[in-house]
């Protein structure tokens, strides 16, 4: 028999990672293991994470220690195409043995194109660093766009220009990092190496610090708007998911900008996510809608929908995520 283990592997608020849900369904199947079982561990997870949880196994079972294979391997799918990414995507082995790599790498072998085998570690680092590096990059093209904001500078034409040298490939900025991976990955390494991941630090910082940014940004617009205009304007905020065209709001940068924005100017405010139907938080408008009554425009989130809206030149917008590039 094969059992995977994947569960949530959250943080605290000390952004240290959290695996009692990966203990605790470990110790549930712990009692059906038996000779020549294969245990899989998928949850993204702290680095020795699946070495723990053979030491947990063979303290409650000492009988099983060199009868059962143990691996990890992360999975790599993007949301809204799982099942093709499944299949398709490289896939990372890491045995707690050579053995368990061996076994483990013929289970994957009948849905997963390609594998790659390794140690259960460096499968685990390697998880962590795939998201960090995304993390990172993402941050370097978040610092820009504050830096181009105060200097008077279209970011997304400068990305565009300084992508033409053949070595160059900065990323798109946004309103801040969301999701349940690259939003939350880079802790596991921080949290095991303060000292050494200073970068990967310091990216998280510049990301969070992204979304504050552009709640800070468009209360500024707003309060402006009144001394100039003598009255209270209306807001629309476009976009709660983490990320364009999916109905996440894991982590999301964007829902953090509305909380702030509506706390402060609750009547003000029209919030428009067109991938999801309602929310127990906010209530929704349409996207056209909105788009006509608001005078403030804040472009939280890149979907599709807003990308056929026409520029208006009476409204004040704020594009956070390159739906106006030019």
């Amino acid at each position: 028999d094969v059992f995977l283990i994947v569960v949530p592997t959250p943080f605290n608020e000390h952004h240290q990672p959290d695996i009692s849900y990966v203990t605790a369904a470990t110790r549930q199947i712990i009692p059906y293991l038996k000779k020549g079982d294969l245990y899989i561990l998928e949850s993204t997870s702290p680095v020795g994470t699946t070495q723990k949880m053979a030491q947990l196994i063979f303290s409650e079972r000492p009988e099983l220690e060199d009868q059962i294979f143990i691996a990890y391997c992360p999975e790599r799918i993007l949301p809204g195409n799982a099942l093709y990414e499944l299949k398709y995507n490289d896939r990372v082995i890491g045995g707690y043995t050579p053995e368990s790599t061996r076994e483990a790498m013929a289970f994957y072998s009948h849905f997963v194109s390609s594998l790659h085998s390794t140690n259960s570690p460096t499968a685990e680092m390697c998880k962590l660093v795939e998201n960090s590096s995304r993390d990172v990059q993402i941050a370097f093209a978040n610092e820009l766009s504050i830096i181009c904001d105060k200097a008077g500078i279209n970011v997304w034409e400068l990305i565009q220009l300084a992508n033409k040298h053949p070595r160059v490939n900065i990323l798109q900025p946004g309103a801040g990092v969301g999701g349940h991976c690259i939003a939350v990955d880079p802790y596991f390494i921080t949290s095991d190496f303060p000292l050494e991941s200073q970068l990967i630090g310091k990216a998280r910082e510049i990301n969070n610090y992204k979304a504050f940014w552009c709640a800070e940004k468009i209360k500024n617009t707003i309060l402006t708007y009144q001394l100039e205009n003598k009255r209270k304007p209306k807001i629309a905020l476009m976009g709660l998911a983490f990320k364009a065209d999916i109905d996440d709001l894991r982590e999301s940068p964007a829902k953090y900008i509305a909380e702030k924005i509506v706390s402060e100017f609750p009547e003000a405010c029209l919030i428009v996510e067109p991938n999801i139907s309602q929310h127990p938080q906010f209530q929704l408008s349409e996207t056209g809608y909105a788009y006509r009554q608001a005078d403030i425009i804040a472009f939280l989130v890149a979907h599709k929908e807003f990308k056929t809206l026409p520029y208006d030149n009476s409204k004040l917008i704020l594009d956070f995520c390159g739906i106006f590039k030019k």
